[in-house]
């Protein structure tokens, strides 16, 4: 279940930018409110900072063995589709010495980026742009290391989209594409409640969302998901893959129950009418507070989940 990306932690329907139709029940698939949704990715990208700040490392060490820029002589990164900017201030964090621009279409989520960058004293290095891949990125400038996380898949041409991000790297430049993983898991198959199953059957439902979603972006361009492959198309070279893990044993902490919550409220705001009635008492049954079988009280309770970095070097 996906939002402002895919293969991550957040609810399907109303992910990226909205899609077609499912089960004779219509959703706008095809427009975001980014503005609305801001606390929610704010919220979503702080609970995934464990796994963030592993890949953040994984990249200084590949800067370190690779040739080109060490991660003490990288200067300027970019954070292309950031969000609120959570991410954004991780990077500026594991690469002191480089200005950080966080860039992305809205300019509401860029002012929690700068509120956040403030608040941590990152300011003096920090910046935002407005800009839309792949039309736009020309004139955010060049940068040693580029980094995007979930936001190449809500661009109908996704492999125009990696070229147009790797001309902007500098000789030696890395470029960071996170897309795919693993959706979270946070309950046993069979939790006592309903068929067995039940997440599977939520897998069902975002993969038939996130079609939609792909076919109803402007200019969409059907691509194989071999994201090294796109990555070497583009030409860069040396690509590597490496998935990190968010792994919360039971019982899960209030924070983690809080997330878990606003998934599956957005879930079934948005596509509780794809799930069958059995289904969808067993989710009215996990969002009930006084429940003793809801999110707010199961012992049992945990997360799993996994996200992929992809990355290659110019030249």
């Amino acid at each position: 279940m996906t939002d402002h990306h895919h293969g991550t932690t957040t609810p399907a329907p109303e992910a990226g930018h909205d899609h077609g139709q499912g089960n004779g029940h219509h959703h706008d698939h095809t427009h975001m409110d980014w503005d609305a949704l801001a606390a929610y990715l704010e919220g979503e990208a702080e609970f995934l900072t464990p796994l963030l700040e592993q890949a953040t490392a994984w990249l200084r060490d590949l800067l370190t063995r690779s040739p080109g820029p060490g991660p003490d002589e990288v200067r300027r990164v970019l954070d292309v589709g950031s969000g609120p900017g959570v991410t954004s201030c991780l990077l500026a964090q594991a690469f002191p010495q480089a200005e950080i621009v966080a860039v992305d279409p809205t300019e509401a989520l860029l002012e929690r980026a700068r509120e956040r960058a403030a608040r941590l004293g990152l300011g003096d290095r920090f910046r935002t742009q407005v800009a839309e891949l792949p039309d736009h990125i020309d004139a955010v400038g060049d940068a040693d290391l580029i980094w995007s996380s979930k936001a190449l898949h809500h661009v109908g041409d996704q492999a125009a989209a990696v070229a147009a991000l790797a001309r902007r790297l500098r000789p030696g430049g890395l470029l960071v594409a996170s897309e795919g993983g693993l959706a979270p898991r946070f309950l046993p198959r069979d939790f006592g409640v309903g068929r067995p199953g039940f997440q599977a059957r939520l897998d069902a439902v975002q993969d038939d969302w996130f079609a939609q979603m792909r076919a109803a972006l402007p200019g969409s361009r059907a691509v194989v998901e071999d994201w090294p492959a796109i990555l070497t198309a583009a030409g860069l070279r040396s690509p590597r893959s490496r998935s990190f893990l968010l792994d919360l044993p039971a019982p899960l902490e209030p924070a983690g129950r809080a997330q878990l919550t606003l998934l599956l409220s957005r879930f079934a705001e948005k596509a509780g009418d794809d799930l069958d009635e059995e289904d969808r008492a067993t989710l009215a049954r996990l969002l009930d507070p006084d429940d003793p079988a809801g999110i707010a009280r199961r012992p049992d309770l945990f997360w799993l989940s996994a996200q992929t970095f992809h990355t290659a070097r110019a030249a």
